[in-house]
């Protein structure tokens, strides 16, 4: 009685916040048509897409609207991730973010500047308090941009709740164009135990997808036995964007029953990292087609799942026919039908799939620990979903761990021993991760004494590399002895081959100046309408760092009419 009771209330208590989710607080923060180019929930490297992102045609510098009164109560910007953007917090509770813009409103920017220049850093995160930035539904804030890890010109827009959960934006009413269905990439049967096969074989097998005149698909009779799961690999488009983005619902059901639904209306930030348990990350990592798997396996807490019957598996019994559906929709409830006949027949010889068995067996429950030669490792425990054998082997300064076809929920922690480095070499020593014959990744490397260390999710070949040169600096729109009054903008490009850049500095006649980075293209800009310098001759210099301390230096003077 009392679990009924429990249940209740939590039925209750989702519809309440459903029903009340308000649909038109928020308006557009574009003023153009909204044309998608990532929708929330899409499946990305390692996490959930949290937001949506608008194209804004092409270009940067459009107008970004507060989509609803409040106060601006974070201002962060990065070199990476969102780059800039701006988090208004709403009274009913909600906030809003807007990411990747090119620059503030005058407002917002002359405050960001005031304390940019204060702690004479371009990367800052604030903290405006409640009556600093106040703003209006509509007002505006900032304009579009390409800053941070955007890939082209967009704005990254959420609606999170009071917890920061980031929600569905089209659930609170703002709207989309879309008559398109979700399309269909590939659908996939698994075995689930080692009893169970499909078409007598436990290998995860891929059906033929036929046409129907009605535009659903049937795919050939499959023979099974025991429990299965089916997978599935599927987009989305909508009317104005032919962007590959991510779909809004997926649902199965058994011979008409309901057995499974996975909804994309909200999550948390802590448990989106567990993307790698809903898809096939081994497929993922071997063909970069993401497989979702329409059935829940142990240590997976994602909450965008409802509606589960037994985990999602199907249960296939000999001598039994079923009808699968699987009903993929996007959020205007198009919806693409998949409709797999099964027959249940037990095989006495099937094709089984074998597990490699090394000397190292990682428990999921427990933390691992490995020694060889100058390396040492430690995987904590629930790093991984399941018990696993990993295949580790050493070659001089190089140790493979496995291959990248295993997913890590936490960092594992990797130590070289470079006691035999002398001092000199050490300064320039670094870990990285090895990717072909020709390309390596630097992991950030903590160096204590003669053991360096890296923190990473990422298994795969790791090993020392040295970094000898320094960052190159190449002046863009000006040079020594130029004027240069007609120019908005001082610009320089920077570069490291090896290890990144870490850090920079400028001054213009010993004062110091902000020069915005972007990494994607290595170029710095200073906006002259800073207004730090105010005489004709001025004598620029610019530092630059890299990731395992060389440094260069440029030095220029250029003209200017005060």
């Amino acid at each position: 009685m009392r679990a009924l009771i429990i249940l209740c209330f939590l039925y209750l208590s989702i519809g309440y916040g459903q029903k009340n989710i308000p649909k038109n607080y928020f308006i557009h923060p574009l003023d153009i048509p909204l044309a998608v180019s990532g929708t929330y929930g899409e499946l990305r490297s390692n996490h959930f897409h949290s937001g949506i992102d608008l194209k804004t045609q092409g270009e940067e510098g459009l107008q970004v609207y507060a989509a609803a009164s409040g106060n601006i109560s974070r201002i962060k910007i990065s070199h990476s991730g969102y780059g800039k953007a701006i988090y208004i917090s709403h009274p009913n509770g909600y906030t809003s973010v807007y990411a990747h813009l090119q620059k503030f409103s005058p407002e917002i920017e002359a405050y960001v500047k005031k304390r940019q220049y204060a702690k004479e850093s371009y990367e800052i995160e604030l903290f405006p308090k409640a009556e600093t930035l106040k703003v209006n539904k509509g007002d505006i804030i900032a304009y579009s941009g390409n800053t941070g890890g955007s890939g082209g010109p967009h704005l990254h827009f959420e609606i999170r709740d009071n917890r920061a959960r980031p929600m569905n934006p089209l659930i609170f009413g703002i709207d989309v164009e879309d008559t398109k269905k979700p399309i269909i990439n590939s659908l996939w049967l698994y075995s689930l135990d080692k009893k169970s096969h499909c078409n007598s074989s436990q290998k995860p097998i891929k059906l033929r997808l036929t046409p129907q005149k009605d535009g659903s698909f049937k795919t050939e009779s499959i023979s099974a036995h025991g429990q299965i799961g089916i997978g599935v690999s599927t987009i989305d488009q909508q009317n104005l964007s032919t962007n590959k983005n991510g779909i809004y619902e997926i649902i199965t059901t058994v011979n008409g029953q309901e057995n499974f639904r996975l909804t994309m209306n909200k999550f948390s930030f802590s448990e989106t990292r567990y993307i790698n348990r809903l898809i096939d990350y081994g497929y993922y990592k071997t063909n970069r087609s993401r497989i979702s798997k329409l059935f829940v396996e142990p240590n997976n807490p994602l909450s965008i799942y409802s509606n589960v019957i037994n985990n999602g598996k199907i249960k296939i019994e000999d001598s039994l026919s079923y009808t699968l559906k699987v009903f993929v929709k996007d959020f205007k409830d198009n919806t693409t039908t998949i409709h797999i006949p099964v027959e249940g027949k037990q095989e006495d010889e099937i094709s089984k799939t074998k597990t490699t068995i090394t000397q190292n067996e990682v428990k999921h429950k427990e933390n691992f620990t490995y020694s060889s030669g100058i390396f040492d490792m430690y995987i904590p425990k629930g790093s991984l979903y399941e018990d696993t054998y990993l295949d580790i082997k050493t070659n001089g300064d190089t140790i493979h761990i496995h291959k990248d076809e295993i997913p890590l929920h936490k960092n594992m922690t990797l130590v070289f021993d470079v006691s035999k480095y002398s001092a000199t070499d050490k300064k320039k020593l670094y870990i990285g991760r090895i990717v072909t014959k020709k390309k390596h990744y630097y992991n950030r490397t903590t160096r204590k004494g003669n053991r360096f260390s890296i923190r990473t999710r990422t298994l795969g070949s790791y090993t020392l590399f040295t970094d000898t040169k320094k960052p190159t600096i190449v002046p863009v729109n000006f040079s020594d002895k130029k004027w240069i009054s007609a120019e908005k903008y001082l610009k320089i490009k920077i570069n490291d081959e090896h290890t990144d850049i870490k850090s920079y500095r400028a001054t213009i006649n010993g004062k110091f100046v902000l020069m915005e980075y972007d990494y994607k293209t290595g170029m710095l800009k200073y906006d002259f309408n800073d207004k730090v310098i105010a005489a004709k001759e001025n004598k620029f210099k610019l530092i630059v760092l890299d990731k395992v301390g060389n440094n260069n230096t440029f030095e220029a003077t250029f003209y200017r009419k005060p």
